[in-house]
């Protein structure tokens, strides 16, 4: 790693918070923040380690040949955990150069699938491990790009059960130092949290980072990955929706089921890691009862539009072979027309 800059990540699972903290501490004069890079969820599936599979190439003659390959290396696979992490060196530091900060902050959700890629490739970076309440995670993804469809957005993807137990292992681990945070501690008391996770970063807290929305680069916000439907409607963290899920919940026992088996799926081991105990997981649902309201629904953003359109999309791709055909012969058409490109 450079030694011009130190390099942090936000680890989350999406709809956790991970937009706004990454807003919040890209505020601070010293941090370099931006959208979701998606650097080394790629990198981490080359081959060697996982395999990827739907990958336009024989996927394992490719890792059977890297791994002879590397066999045959020097130093085997310690050069090529060095060529990955060169790699990534040469772009983190051409994106902080000619800046002043001296923390490159990359926040991208996904990396919590790889992190003991990611943490074997920087044993010296910063984690900041963001969680939130499973089922305010849950309802929140099936109410953003699903309009409320427990049953679609589970199918579509088990957030949850890919997502809970991985953050549970990287909060377990000790190769590395990690931060723990939890959303609802952080809207609840931004200040303290901001101050505690400058403290971790060894730089100087600044008064501004809660009030992020007055004070981060929009260009470098408006651009690129991310989730933005709750972070721009706010300046600055607020607790509204802490609860919405059990307000959500108490009106739908359909959904309450759906969600208690989910959670039922999951080590009660790492829930408690996570820092939400199943003996105490449900309190805020059961504090509703008798007090449910219809929520209403909020109108609909640009974002929301293309996820829910790219969601009903691949689901018609995969129900009919022939709208399926189709759009394989217009991605080869594609590809013919812009191969010069």
């Amino acid at each position: 790693m450079s030694a011009s800059f130190n390099l942090t990540f936000i680890i989350g699972a999406p709809r956790s918070g991970t937009t706004m903290l990454e807003r919040m501490l890209a505020s601070h004069s010293s941090i370099k923040g931006g959208p979701e890079t998606h650097l080394l969820t790629p990198l981490a599936h080359l081959g060697v380690w996982r395999n990827v599979d739907k990958a336009p190439y024989d996927h394992i003659v490719a890792s059977i040949g890297q791994q002879a390959f590397v066999d045959s290396l020097p130093a085997k696979e310690k050069d090529y955990w060095a060529a990955c992490k060169a790699y990534c060196d040469v772009l983190y530091s051409a994106y902080m150069k000619g800046g002043t900060q001296t923390i490159c902050l990359d926040k991208t959700p996904e990396y919590a699938m790889v992190w003991p890629f990611i943490t074997r490739l920087f044993p010296q970076a910063k984690y900041i491990v963001l969680t939130r309440h499973p089922a305010a995670v849950f309802s929140s993804f099936a109410g953003s790009f699903f309009a409320g469809d427990f049953s679609a957005a589970h199918q579509h993807d088990p957030v949850l059960e890919r997502y809970i137990p991985a953050l549970a292992g990287l909060l377990r681990q000790d190769t590395v130092t990690s931060f723990h945070l939890k959303y609802e501690d952080l809207v609840q008391e931004p200040e303290l949290w901001m101050q505690r996770l400058c403290d971790y970063l060894e730089i100087p807290y600044q008064k501004n980072m809660v009030d992020y929305g007055d004070n981060i680069d929009q260009s470098a916000a408006q651009g690129g990955l991310g989730d933005p439907i709750g972070v721009a409607q706010h300046t600055r963290p607020t607790n509204s929706s802490v609860h919405r899920w059990a307000a959500e919940l108490a009106a739908d026992e359909k959904k309450i089921s759906l969600l208690k088996s989910m959670i039922d799926s999951l080590d009660e081991k790492d829930l408690e890691t996570i820092g939400y105990p199943k003996d105490v997981l449900w309190l805020p649902l059961e504090q509703q009862a008798g007090t449910a309201k219809k929520q209403k629904r909020s109108a609909f953003t640009s974002y929301q539009i293309q996820r829910k359109l790219i969601v009903k999309g691949r689901a018609l791709v995969r129900r009919s072979g022939r709208v399926r055909a189709v759009v394989q012969w217009c991605r080869l058409v594609c590809d013919v027309l812009l191969r010069e490109y």
